[in-house]
């Protein structure tokens, strides 16, 4: 997944731009929420096996897209940045984190808190807003967060442990989203230079796998692991098609269809038991991302209205 991207508030949109931009980002967020499937079909291999191909086969997906696009300058600027270097180390960090998360998630059979990590993440991203960016809060940002929290504390509460693999989800996805946003590279340049950072280390750890045990899986196992370079780069090059053309708030409601995806996956499909603590912390958190979106929703619609009445008003000059 990735986050949101900032747009022009009363900028107007073509309608068949606004019609590729719902296809695009339908796209990018209903593969994210059926990415879970990709992966248990490669459960057996060790998830740092899964993180390591995944980085190895997204650089060789991205190497002729970048050529192609000709962005070797962009890459070459970024790399040699004292700013936009380290910024990307940082976010490279937050996303590796994210992604060994939810691959491990999947492959033990715990979908149903990577989906709830995912569902969290907008409010995260408040909490973040607030902490670093000195952003006050509307009072049912505040309702909203007050839910989310009672929620955690209820699953914390009654499995004696805290939600370890929804907090981490949320708090790396969002850090990977605020930092990216410091970041002066687009989303192509952006994710081959974290893949290149991480590069050596996925390249020492397949060849550690390999010399040990050889070939170890099937050559199916393999293919699919080739194959998660495209489903990790595809989708993001979708969603920054889809945040060119769409405005934040319909990228916002969007967003949902990913984890929404996880959820009935691991219910339905994976068969994963949901507690009876669970039946109650998730409509808390549902409740609570309802209360955001529509608040959200309202700040938005004010904001574009403020804007636009402002862009009309006759300044002395005119009259």
């Amino acid at each position: 997944m990735s986050t949101l991207a900032c747009q022009p508030a009363a900028r107007s949109i073509a309608p068949g731009e606004s019609r590729k931009g719902l296809a695009y980002g339908l796209g990018a967020y209903v593969t994210w929420g059926l990415a879970p499937v990709y992966y248990k079909l490669v459960a057996h291999v060790p998830p740092i096996q899964i993180l390591a191909h995944r980085v190895f086969w997204s650089v060789i997906f991205l190497l002729p897209l970048i050529a192609y696009r000709g962005l070797w300058s962009d890459v070459a600027r970024a790399l040699r940045s004292r700013r936009t270097l380290p910024t990307l180390i940082a976010s490279t960090i937050f996303i590796s984190t994210n992604w060994f998360t939810f691959i491990y998630s999947v492959t033990t059979g715990q979908v149903v808190q990577s989906s709830l990590g995912y569902f969290m993440n907008p409010l995260v991203v408040v909490l973040l807003g607030v902490f670093f960016l000195k952003e006050r809060l509307r009072p049912w940002q505040i309702v909203s967060l007050i839910l989310a929290a009672v929620a955690v504390a209820i699953l914390t509460i009654a499995q004696g442990r805290l939600p370890v693999i929804s907090l981490i989800l949320a708090f790396s996805f969002a850090f990977y989203g605020f930092v990216r946003k410091l970041v002066n590279a687009g989303p192509m340049v952006g994710l081959f230079v974290e893949t290149i950072i991480l590069l050596p280390l996925a390249g020492t750890v397949i060849g550690a796998d390999t010399s040990r045990h050889g070939l170890a899986w099937s050559p199916a196992s393999y293919a699919i692991l080739a194959g998660s370079g495209v489903m990790t780069a595809v989708p993001l090059l979708w969603f920054a098609n889809a945040a060119k053309r769409l405005r934040l708030s319909t990228l916002g409601l969007l967003q949902y269809l990913t984890p929404t995806g996880s959820f009935l996956l691991a219910v339905f499909a994976f068969g994963e038991p949901l507690a009876a603590v669970q039946k109650i912390a998730f409509p808390m958190i549902w409740v609570a991302l309802a209360i955001y979106s529509i608040d959200s929703y309202r700040g938005f619609v004010a904001t574009t209205v403020r804007r636009t009445v402002a862009d009309e008003e006759p300044v002395l000059s005119d009259l």
